[in-house]
């Protein structure tokens, strides 16, 4: 297992914040998220990621349909979304 930072922009993060789609998405999977907000304002937010299996097994799970579903119903922008795998 191992651990891995998402960093994307969203539309609202108020929104963002106060929905359970992403982690209804990342318990289907079997990972653990925790929120993260710049403490200066802006649209960009974090997660950690915790529990993945491999960084091939999230990227998969993010080219889903339901991944799709969760990213539009949270706002997310999903061209800005970054990742960053523990080393």
């Amino acid at each position: 297992m191992t651990t891995v930072i998402a960093v994307h922009d969203v539309d609202d993060v108020a929104h963002w914040l106060s929905s359970s789609k992403r982690a209804e998405f990342f318990g289907a999977h079997g990972m653990t998220v925790r929120t993260f907000v710049s403490p200066g304002g802006g649209q960009r937010v974090g997660l950690i990621i915790e529990n993945v299996p491999s960084l091939e097994a999230l990227t998969e799970a993010l080219q889903g349909d339901d991944a799709a579903e969760a990213m539009k119903h949270d706002r997310v922008i999903p061209d800005t979304v970054e990742l960053f795998v523990a080393s």
